[in-house]
């Protein structure tokens, strides 16, 4: 599952990043983004530019849009035999840009220490009591990367379209199995060419590519609950406590 991650470059850095393609004039940084709200993606229609999509996929026959609230991670897995994905894997790939994601470890307990911005724990999460310790996951490099995802088109009543995409996830890595038993897929940069290759793939051309990261090349390190609020969306929530 990845239901929460951080992709916080400024204009013009996306395009230092990442200088093959084109992206938006204005990119707020975004340290907490949820399902439903809007992603950076750079879809496979061979034009390399990237725009807002909908995080949380909704199939071109979907009846109702709020399918893709249900629909935000695709499990590498099952790919070519979901109905809601089937067709994206093989036609419509994607790369969603981020810098780090964030998972809960269950049971784990909270530091001593106070949140980033100097605020005491909640009573359900004070230091040594048992909870879900959130956690940020980023290369140790610091730089930004991109998950493999899937996008649709889906045309509303008035003959409007949506663009939507969903985050592929697959088995976790040494880091991430002690926080989760399952992490995005994140691309190295020798596969962003082929992922959003415009010509229709057969899993058995891309397969190779869902698997997990290198676990020595990534971190993780507990951060504060303030990110468990979706309302919270600042630099502070990045930070290690």
């Amino acid at each position: 599952m990845c239901g929460r991650y951080a992709f916080f470059l400024n204009p013009p850095e996306p395009a230092d990043a990442f200088p093959e393609y084109t992206f938006p004039a204005q990119i707020a940084p975004r340290y907490n983004i949820a399902p439903t709200q809007p992603i950076l993606v750079l879809p496979n229609d061979g034009t390399n530019k990237a725009d807002f999509f909908v995080w949380g996929l909704i199939p071109s026959w979907a009846k109702d849009p709020s399918i893709g609230s249900r629909l935000i991670n695709a499990r590498s897995e099952t790919l070519a035999e979901k109905p809601a994905f089937r067709s994206a894997y093989k036609y419509r790939r994607c790369l969603v840009f981020a810098n780090g994601f964030y998972e809960w470890q269950p049971g784990g307990l909270m530091p001593p220490e106070r949140h980033a911005d100097g605020t005491k724990p909640s009573a359900q999460a004070r230091p040594g009591t048992k909870t879900k310790v959130p956690h940020f996951i980023r290369l140790k490099t610091g730089e930004p990367f991109a998950f493999a995802g899937l996008w649709e088109h889906w045309q509303t009543a008035d003959g409007s379209e949506v663009r939507s995409a969903a985050i592929i996830t697959t088995e976790p890595n040494e880091l991430m199995s002690p926080i989760h038993n399952r992490m995005p897929v994140i691309l190295p940069r020798n596969a962003y060419a082929q992922w959003i290759d415009p010509t229709p793939h057969f899993p058995v051309d891309l397969n190779s590519l869902l698997v997990p990261y290198p676990a020595g090349e990534m971190e993780a390190y507990p951060v504060s609950t303030l990110v468990n609020s979706t309302a919270n969306d600042r630099p502070e929530i990045i930070v290690k406590v």
